[in-house]
């Protein structure tokens, strides 16, 4: 399955937090590692000023770098890192157990909760992104969900190149590679695996696992009539 290794999504040679990758060989392995990973950091450090009607649930255990916009009416709660330069939006609501690299955007109600956001990557608006990582300079459309439990609270499985394999995950939303763009109002079916430098249509709802440099279209019809014949 080297297909599905961890470096064949991202390039984390300028990722400060590469120690929490390389303990493992797939992606969604990480995901378990988020919050003791962070636990075991050196947290509290603010390199920023936290404007008034901005909320930091647990601040102890939040680290901000220098150059990051946190904007009144966000909700943030350990623990945390977010780094430097990073635009941190009205309405954005971070539920914890998060990373957030540099030069990202969490933007208004957006909610991550158990997330990794590498270098550039962007949720700019109305994004719901639970257990899942986001590659370096990948971008996430207005209204886009990434669905993270099934409807029957299973474990996600994971179907590629002819085998079948078990996350033993009962939550896992979607890894986006580096260079990843979705359109608005996209649902990813609960374990969407997306290789870098991918682009998928707005209004979708898809699943499964995506090679790299692919476009995932929707197959829709519809019909344009005249408003006379429509009321005929």
């Amino acid at each position: 399955m080297d297909s599905l290794r961890i470096e064949f999504f991202f390039d984390l040679s300028e990722i400060e937090h590469q120690a929490l990758f390389k303990a493992f060989q797939y992606p969604w392995e990480v995901l378990a590692a988020i919050g003791d990973y962070l636990n075991n950091q050196t947290l509290g450090k603010i390199d920023v000023d936290i404007p008034e009607g901005a909320f930091l649930d647990n601040p102890e255990l939040i680290s901000i770098g220098e150059g990051t916009v946190v904007e009144p009416g966000a909700y943030i709660k350990g623990p945390c890192i977010i780094g430097k330069n990073n635009s941190i939006r009205h309405g954005a609501y971070i539920r914890g157990n998060v990373l957030v690299g540099d030069n990202c955007i969490v933007g208004h109600t957006t909610e991550a909760k158990n997330t990794i956001f590498l270098n550039g990557a962007q949720a700019g608006h109305f994004a719901y992104l639970g257990d899942s990582i986001l590659g370096v300079k990948s971008n996430v459309g207005a209204g886009t969900k990434f669905a993270n439990l099934k409807l029957d609270c299973k474990e996600v499985v994971i179907h590629a190149n002819g085998e079948t394999i078990n996350t033993q995950l009962r939550k896992f939303g979607a890894i986006l590679g580096d260079y990843v763009q979705i359109g608005c109002n996209a649902v990813t079916n609960p374990g969407t695996i997306i290789g870098p430098h991918s682009r998928c249509y707005p209004c979708l709802n898809f699943g499964g696992v995506i090679p790299p440099k692919s476009i995932v279209k929707p197959e829709q019809k519809y019909k344009v009539m005249a408003l006379d014949e429509a009321h005929t």
